[in-house]
């Protein structure tokens, strides 16, 4: 049985500022930004709004293309997330 890995697109209301990171569960690391459980830069700067992700079932594939996003300019994020998500809207909102 094998894994899947999500890399992921938060944001903020404004959405003046993007997080992305990779999780193996996408549901529970989600809810544990919008819960503001652990200190760090999520929780500062209350970036809560899921508005992109990609699925993998490789950790090494989702971990390099953590990296690659986090080295493209804010202009490639911003029509990397409009592709999937042209309105920004939280895709997590529809979870139950």
């Amino acid at each position: 049985m094998s894994k899947t890995y999500a890399v992921y697109i938060l944001t903020n209301y404004s959405q003046s500022t993007f997080y992305i990171g990779v999780t193996g569960n996408l549901q529970k690391r989600v809810w544990e930004h919008k819960n503001k459980v652990a200190e760090g830069f999520t929780k500062k700067y209350n970036v809560d709004r899921l508005v992109y992700f990609e699925l993998t079932d490789s950790v090494d594939t989702a971990l390099n293309r953590e990296k690659q996003l986090k080295r493209w300019h804010r202009e490639w994020k911003i029509n990397l997330i409009r592709e999937m998500n042209p309105e920004f809207k939280d895709l997590s909102l529809d979870w139950k």
